[in-house]
């Protein structure tokens, strides 16, 4: 299988980078720093940015699936520039272009805790303000997903931890599975790859939490 990796350099988009030529398929990932990514056969990385179309459909041309790993800027208090809805839809643009069809997305769980009747009034209060440029961003990425006609997965983590991955974890759909909080990025891939290869999970938004 050729798989197209959207931010191949980060720490859920590593893991899938490792695990995608473990287990034999044709990587190809799309990076700002391709020196950031050690060569590997079975690996090839493209630089350039995926706000840049042209740059986006010829990374994608010729792939089996797509992997977006891309995180929403301004978790860090700071960076507001928006990212994942424009990037979703050079991707979406892409993948029409080029005939692909099976994209997964990473989203984000704390963008819809508003809408979770589980979660708590004080969260539901205080999470969308402290974020809400970055959960707006998140948001208007989904709604473009939805709106394609491309067999999607849209992965909505809790709070992401740095752990090594146990393969064990509870998934909801739409919501955070009841007192789960967290994570492992680790697990986040597991899951993709899980979701991929099975077929599974196809125009849902899991939620996963340990």
């Amino acid at each position: 299988m050729k798989l197209v990796i959207f931010a191949a350099t980060g720490r859920i988009g590593g893991h899938l980078v490792n695990w995608g030529i473990d287990a034999g398929h044709d990587v190809h990932a799309l990076a700002r720093h391709p020196e950031a990514l050690r060569p590997r056969d079975g690996l090839t990385v493209t630089g350039g940015d995926v706000l840049d179309p042209p740059t986006v459909a010829g990374v994608i041309s010729g792939a089996d699936a797509v992997l977006s790993a891309l995180g929403p800027r301004g978790l860090d208090g700071f960076r507001t520039i928006e990212l994942l809805a424009p990037a979703a839809s050079n991707i979406i643009d892409g993948m029409h272009k080029t005939g692909a069809h099976r994209l997964i997305s990473v989203s984000a769980a704390g963008a819809f805790v508003t809408e979770d009747p589980d979660m708590s009034w004080l969260v539901k209060q205080i999470l969308p303000r402290i974020f809400a440029r970055t959960y707006a961003d998140v948001r208007r990425m989904e709604q473009v997903v939805r709106a394609s006609d491309l067999d999607w997965t849209l992965v909505r983590p809790t709070r992401l931890v740095n752990a090594p991955g146990t393969g064990e974890y509870r998934v909801r759909a739409d919501y955070a599975p009841p007192n789960g909080g967290k994570i492992a990025r680790a697990d986040v891939a597991h899951f993709i790859a899980t979701a991929l290869t099975s077929a599974t999970y196809i125009r849902q938004s899991p939620v996963l939490a340990y």
